[in-house]
């Protein structure tokens, strides 16, 4: 089993509170103010040189506010951090942890009619908040994005969309290849609606009143989450339309079609995320090769993508599948790290 880490953090812990524009007026009636907190690694001073800023991005149902948390037979991300600022692989930094926790769950970190703009959020409202308290490099070049499933997604799509911000990118099993990771699903999430009349909303409020969110129920919010992400119609409860027949499970190609606009597989035949592809100091992605949710597929065909496009990248595949895969970090950091500091 791994062994368990008992050390005392060694950096700071700083926690803003971040008044978000951007996310006034949510659909959900989510919180506009959201906590960022901040770990300052070994080494930090706020009267010294600046030093980079690497943003953490959780998966579906995390918050950055849980990166922080004790870990049985592991260790939390700050302490992972003092651990490879101590084997000397990383150096003086700001790692921040935003909470972006939704009343469905989570969210991709892109823009929403639905669920918010996640994606200003990051840019427009918190890393001014960031930089304002904290000793941190300005530009691309001092900055980093990295997070898994979820998380990765959204490092990944920022990364093919804001060069101009990041200058490195970490996607952990990052969500990629919309049609064998989500298709296979509608089926599912029908037959579950289907209980509540083929409500949303009622299923919904039904896990409002539930002592425990069950596991094929939590499949089911997370399709919801997606469909309110990805083509949200805001006539709708809580901006949910599924593009599927309801009674037929039949997909409709021009919903579907909107959809797949969001998936990197298609993001990434751009010109203009090539172009911010190719301005990134550094790209990197990996995921197991039994990734449960088929995403080493979509992962697979990117990557022929991008070396067809000869995008600098590095990518690794590793035998594991898409849970408790936080290790990986050890791999991420160090390069996300380097890159910066070049």
């Amino acid at each position: 089993m791994p062994i368990h880490n008992y050390s005392p953090l060694r950096g700071q812990l700083r926690e803003l509170r971040v008044d978000s524009p951007a996310l006034r007026d949510n659909l959900l009636g989510d919180p506009a103010t959201r906590s960022v907190a901040l770990y300052l690694t070994p080494g930090y001073d706020d009267a010294g040189p600046p030093v980079p800023l690497l943003v953490d991005l959780a998966g579906f149902t995390g918050s950055g506010l849980r990166r922080l948390a004790w870990t049985a037979f592991g260790e939390s991300v700050p302490q992972r951090l003092d651990r490879l600022h101590a084997a000397g692989q990383i150096g003086p930094c700001v790692v921040a942890f935003p909470d972006c926790f939704t009343a469905l769950g989570g969210n991709q970190y892109i823009n929403s009619a639905a669920l918010g703009r996640w994606e200003d959020f990051l840019i427009a409202d918190m890393l001014p908040a960031i930089e304002s308290q904290a000793n941190v490099r300005r530009g691309p070049a001092g900055r980093a994005l990295f997070g898994k499933s979820s998380g990765g997604y959204g490092a990944l799509v920022h990364g093919m969309r804001h060069a101009d911000v990041w200058g490195a990118i970490a996607s952990h099993s990052g969500d990629v290849g919309f049609d064998l990771l989500y298709r296979p699903d509608f089926p599912k999430v029908l037959g579950a609606l289907a209980r509540y009349g083929g409500s949303a909303q009622r299923f919904i409020e039904a896990l409002t009143d539930a002592p425990k969110l069950r596991g094929d129920q939590f499949h089911v919010l997370m399709l919801l989450a997606m469909a309110a992400t990805y083509d949200p119609d805001p006539a709708a409860y809580w901006g949910i339309r599924l593009p599927v027949d309801p009674h037929t499970c039949e997909l409709d190609p021009a919903a579907w079609a909107r959809w797949l606009a969001h998936d990197p597989l298609q993001i990434v035949t751009e010109p203009a995320a090539l172009a911010n592809l190719r301005r990134l100091r550094y790209l990197y992605i990996d995921v197991g090769a039994r990734d449960q949710y088929n995403i080493h597929y979509g992962a697979r065909a990117l990557i022929r993508r991008l070396e067809a496009a000869q995008i600098p990248h590095l990518y690794e595949e590793f035998d594991d599948d898409h849970s408790s895969i936080d290790y990986r970090l050890d791999r991420s950091l160090p390069l996300l790290y380097s890159a910066l500091t070049a």
